[in-house]
């Protein structure tokens, strides 16, 4: 037999030690599920610098590494194709090799997820970090929380520049807007050991249009350690959306916790805009959950809502209109649903509206003293 075919009849080394932490990252995450002081632990110690290290080798790149494969998909395909039936299809042997070599390219991702970010999932509560009193809502509590972050809101909202179709312009470049970011979250850490605190930077998605059909507004990619944001939904969106991804960078896994301290890190910036997008994002998400309570008290509230804000809330609405409804879409939910499902999220993608109950937790301390 000719010696380049029983070279490639043997899996390489590289894949049988890829197996082998494989498992060992297996049993790991197994014991992330049942042992957060675990999970916390090993999150601290170990994926922080896991994390660290992906977003210092990609963050050279101008564009985004994870955006670059998914686009290269169809290529790499035709490539391993091409490999198969060139060079792998002379006998089961060989063919069980490629598969082989194939099947350990995926696990070197589900390595990647169990010691970059899988932790994060299966920690310590924010609400039990951030000593928050998380209880049950009522329509009354969201009222008052939506007055108070329009008590907020409205100050701002008079020193926007308003766009003629009524969207806010934000007044700086992505790249200006990221190290407010990161002067944010230096001043959200400053006395906290949580999240991790490093500098790096969000990647524009070049094909955002495209992705506003499946209603994704940005990605952390934690095989790059990449944080991705669509830059073609309104303006006010992307500073929120941008500190969210970073706190997924930073071992925020869970959606509502990042939502929280994508808030936290937006009111924590001494610039208003920013400011302005992490209460405004917020402010949505509570009031929503009024407009389902009693919508009595959530049209007292709106009312109360600076023009300049209500003018903004119109013309996303207009904007959105365009991408409501579509297969992509409903695709990218129930994926996303899925996915979250399978990491412990009951509540699946809604467990991104939970941040409400975070948002009345922090606020809730101000409702005896209004």
């Amino acid at each position: 037999m000719n010696i380049r075919v029983r070279n490639r009849e043997r899996l390489p080394r590289a894949c049988v030690v890829i197996y082998l932490l494989t498992a060992v990252s297996a049993v790991i995450y197994a014991i992330f599920t049942r042992s957060p002081a675990f999970a916390d632990g090993f999150d601290r110690a170990i994926s922080r610098w896991f994390r660290r290290a992906l977003a210092a080798l990609t963050g050279w790149f101008p564009f985004s590494a994870a955006e670059m494969l998914i686009l290269l998909l169809p290529v790499i395909l035709g490539f391993l194709i091409f490999l198969a039936v060139r060079y792998y299809s002379q006998s089961r042997k060989t063919v069980l090799s490629f598969l082989g070599r194939l099947l350990s390219a995926v696990c070197v991702v589900a390595i990647l997820f169990v010691w970059c970010f899988a932790a994060g999932y299966y920690g310590t509560a924010l609400d039990r970090k951030l000593g928050l009193s998380r209880e049950k809502v009522s329509a009354d509590d969201l009222y008052r929380t939506a007055v108070l972050l329009t008590e907020e809101i409205n100050p701002l909202a008079e020193r926007l520049l308003i766009a003629s179709n009524g969207a806010s312009v934000m007044p700086y470049s992505l790249s200006e807007m990221n190290e407010k970011l990161m002067a944010a979250y230096d001043a959200f850490t400053e006395n906290r050991d949580f999240p991790d605190r490093f500098h790096s930077r969000v990647k524009p998605v070049m094909l955002s249009h495209a992705m506003s059909y499946t209603h994704i507004t940005g990605v952390y990619s934690f095989f790059t350690g990449e944080a991705n944001v669509n830059v073609a939904f309104p303006d006010y969106c992307i500073p929120f959306t941008a500190a969210h991804e970073l706190a997924h960078q930073r071992g925020v896994a869970r959606e509502d916790e990042a939502n929280f301290i994508a808030f936290l890190v937006c009111v924590s910036s001494d610039d208003d805009y920013i400011r302005y997008s992490g209460l405004l994002n917020v402010y949505e998400y509570v009031a929503g959950a009024l407009y389902s309570a009693d919508r009595t008290l959530y049209r007292a509230a709106y009312a109360e809502l600076d023009e300049n804000a209500v003018s903004e809330e119109r013309a996303y609405a207009v904007f959105f209109e365009q991408f409501r409804k579509n297969v992509a879409a409903t695709i990218s939910e129930k994926t996303n649903n899925a996915y979250l499902q399978s990491q412990g999220a009951k509540e699946g993608s809604k467990s991104y509206d939970m941040v409400v109950d975070l948002a009345v937790a922090y606020y809730r301390p101000q409702f005896t003293t209004e």
